[in-house]
């Protein structure tokens, strides 16, 4: 399968209502990034069942993907792209059993030997990081060469995530990197559509190099 890792928006809910959120995700869809992961912590598992439906419904519109974080139920129940696992998830194997093999697979890996474990259990992609602090959720801040190591021994495209901003995302150029989750920079921006096109820009220049 083919997917498009550039540009990977990870959402946050912050204080937006139901549609202040969904019209975030719209812009950003309308205007560069190519695939979507719905996390969702707090909800209980019927809101975020509905939530995940009328963000499949956007994202269906702009033909970008959306990927479910952690939650496999909720991923095959709205027929999403896929999902995207942790450490403290499902193995990573039986997560491939469970979806099968038209669904893509993400998983959060911090070292080398969990990269190489998560391979051979089927992930697509992977999700490196963090690298710089962030107030999403507790982080451990990564260097540069374990994403560089991930990369270089492995043969699954990875993404780097955790803090990354526009004014700071060249941390990822001559990494081997495939594209850059966001969080923040967009679900915080004042102009979503400005916000979104500049970090395009910089990102297809770092990935020019890689």
């Amino acid at each position: 399968m083919t997917f498009d890792l550039s540009l990977y928006l990870v959402t946050g809910r912050y204080d937006y209502s139901d549609d202040e959120f969904l019209s975030i995700i719209e812009e950003a869809c309308k205007n560069g990034v190519t695939i979507v992961q719905l996390r969702e912590k707090e909800l209980t598992t019927n809101a975020f069942y509905n939530l995940a439906v009328k963000v499949k419904e956007v994202t269906d519109k702009y033909n970008v993907p959306l990927i479910i974080n952690d939650r496999v139920d909720i991923a095959l129940a709205v027929d999403a792209a896929g999902v995207h696992i942790g450490d403290d998830e499902l193995p990573v194997h039986i997560t491939r059993q469970i979806i099968g093999d038209d669904k893509i697979l993400g998983v959060t890996v911090k070292t080398t030997t969990r990269a190489i474990e998560a391979e051979r259990g089927g992930a697509d992609y992977f999700g490196v990081g963090a690298f710089f602090d962030t107030n999403t959720k507790e982080t451990i801040v990564q260097s540069k060469e374990a994403l560089v190591e991930v990369i270089q021994h492995t043969n699954v495209p990875s993404v780097g995530i955790g803090g990354l901003k526009e004014e700071n995302i060249d941390v990822l150029k001559d990494t081997g990197v495939k594209g850059a989750a966001i969080v923040s920079e967009i679900m915080l921006a004042e102009n979503v559509a400005e916000k979104v096109s500049g970090l395009k820009q910089k990102i297809d220049y770092i990935l020019e190099d890689n």
